[in-house]
């Protein structure tokens, strides 16, 4: 009797150490299986990261190059446009002039101020360009003789007829060539013009031009057709007038 308890007890120990083993059996198992599971997820998700990287570097090289062909493109662009616009100025023809009108006079006064004032005076006028249908005004054009713009005193006739020194002395030559010039032009209509109150030396009587910034102006108006452009210029010895129609 005491022998069958023995074995008893044997057996149920056999039986126990079996679950046991059993049991860390599969508990290993299960633990390597998911071990192994984990480091193929991390293979794949390094693996994953690995190619997003090149696919970025891909990208980011596309989009360098599609830069680089624009930044290209843009200066092959500007660079015809540039070409382009130097053929149509290129293309653009200048204005072309028409000497219409010439007219000269002499200079008897020697005076160096009468001749420094006609100098100042011609340069002011030189240029001028007056506009088909518009007036053309010489005290507007020219202002008023100071000593500021270089002007010295000359001769000038008083409105008595009497002479005396006054700023500007021999402005008066120079509106009185001009509007010689402008008599001879069809289309330029005077509309305001004064005679000295003496006769001067450079021109006959009756073809004068006093000219006085706020008293008397020397106008006219072009009724041409075109745009005219003055030429004025002085030597020592004549002042000259040339009147040229732009088209």
């Amino acid at each position: 009797m005491k022998n069958n308890k023995i074995w008893i007890i044997v057996a149920i120990i056999l039986i126990l150490c079996i679950g046991i083993g059993i049991y860390f059996f599969f508990k290993n198992k299960y633990t390597n299986s998911s071990n192994y599971s984990a480091e193929r997820t991390s293979t794949n998700q390094d693996f994953s990261a690995n190619n997003t990287s090149v696919n970025n570097n891909i990208v980011s090289n596309s989009q360098i190059n599609n830069t680089e062909n624009f930044g290209h493109n843009s200066l092959m662009e500007n660079k015809a446009n540039e070409e382009n616009e130097q053929n149509n100025i290129q293309n653009i023809e200048p204005k072309k002039d028409e000497l219409i009108s010439s007219f000269s006079t002499k200079i008897y006064t020697k005076e160096s101020e009468r001749q420094n004032n006609i100098s100042i005076t011609c340069s002011k006028l030189n240029g001028t360009v007056v506009k088909n249908g518009n007036t053309f005004s010489f005290c507007n054009t020219i202002g008023p003789a100071t000593s500021a713009k270089g002007y010295q005193e000359a001769d000038i006739f008083d409105n008595n007829g009497n002479k005396k020194k006054g700023l500007g002395g021999g402005n008066c030559q120079v509106s009185t060539t001009l509007y010689n010039a402008v008599l001879k032009v069809s289309g330029l209509s005077v509309i305001e013009r004064h005679e000295h109150s003496n006769k001067v030396p450079y021109i006959k009587s009756g073809k004068d031009a006093a000219v006085a910034y706020g008293s008397y102006d020397l106008k006219f108006r072009n009724n041409t057709g075109n745009d005219i452009r003055i030429e004025a210029s002085a030597t020592a010895n004549n002042v000259s007038i040339n009147l040229y129609k732009i088209f």
